[in-house]
């Protein structure tokens, strides 16, 4: 393998508590030529504070340390800012309260290497709660912290039982039907081969979903990689049940994705019919508090289908 510069980007909100376990995490990575970049986007605690007691440290690990502080912008335009900055061929992307294991980076790193035609590879998620602790879930999602009472052993064991159709271990993870059809299903911690960027561009505020998004436009040019080793620790913060997501954050997600991918293509009279559909739903899309969970998840399946039939 040769030795490629890594980026390692941390978008930081919030979290004085744990910023400093995820930059040890990648101050202790195996793999030695990195560069860690971070923004803090306006974070009311002391999570800055907290990244500047490192700096020293962190000057002396890195090939170059960058961290800067902003008004807050959201996710989006924050993880645009920090790929911009990038100088790796690889991108390491890591959440301010989430862990890196100790050889994470280089295990992922040795199979895009080895692998051209994959432009992601992504590992086991462990689950750990608040205080930094492994916690598993059982068969209605309640926190265990026995392994004999657990349902699900890890992030990425629920990920797998959730989604049954797709074989984790083929080519189909990752896939543009499979993402369509049955929804995210990428761990945490992924490295990303930069070079995609120039044919997906970044991520988009109109996608309130940023990580779903990115993964599908990653899909219509390359394959994605997961492997079975734990490579990662995903902080869930809930106290006893996995957080849900407000439905329409999928479905916003969706009709984007659509409304770009048609808006450009050549269709027939029911295409355009249904396209000036999703444009309006678009901007009504969250506005109604009344639209249960339930319906917008009958809004979701439609949604797959209309697209799908095309």
């Amino acid at each position: 393998m040769t030795n490629p510069l890594v980026s390692v980007i941390i978008p930081a909100y919030n979290h004085e508590k744990y910023i400093c376990e995820t930059i040890f995490s990648i101050i202790n990575q195996t793999y030695k030529n990195i560069e860690l970049l971070i923004v803090d986007d306006g974070s009311g605690d002391s999570t800055y504070d907290k990244i500047c007691d490192l700096e020293v440290l962190c000057r002396k690990r890195f090939k170059s340390f960058y961290f800067n502080s902003q008004k807050n912008k959201g996710i989006s335009e924050t993880l645009n800012t920090l790929i911009n900055m990038s100088a790796g061929e690889y991108i390491f992307l890591i959440a301010s309260d989430d862990i890196a294991a100790p050889h994470a980076i280089e295990t992922e790193l040795s199979f895009l290497e080895n692998n051209p035609d994959y432009a992601l590879c992504v590992g086991n998620n462990d689950n750990i709660d608040g205080n930094s602790r492994r916690f598993f879930w059982d068969e209605n999602f309640n926190v265990v912290y026995e392994a004999d009472k657990a349902y699900c052993l890890s992030f990425s064991d629920q990920l797998i039982q959730r989604f049954p159709n797709i074989d984790f271990f083929s080519d189909e993870f990752g896939s543009y039907y499979n993402l369509i059809q049955y929804g995210n299903h990428i761990p945490n911690g992924y490295l990303i081969r930069k070079s995609i960027f120039e044919k997906t561009n970044l991520y988009v505020k109109e996608a309130p979903l940023e990580d779903y998004w990115i993964m599908l436009q990653i899909s219509k040019y390359a394959k994605m990689k997961y492997l079975s080793d734990t490579l990662f620790y995903y902080r869930n913060h809930g106290k006893n049940t996995i957080s849900t997501i407000p439905g329409y954050y999928t479905y916003k997600t969706l009709l984007y994705e659509f409304i770009t991918t048609y808006s450009g293509a050549e269709k027939n009279k029911k295409c355009n019919q249904d396209l000036e559909q999703w444009k309006q739903e678009f901007e009504q899309c969250g506005k109604n508090a009344e639209v249960s969970m339930k319906e917008y998840e009958a809004k979701i399946k439609i949604l797959k289908k209309m697209f799908l039939a095309y």
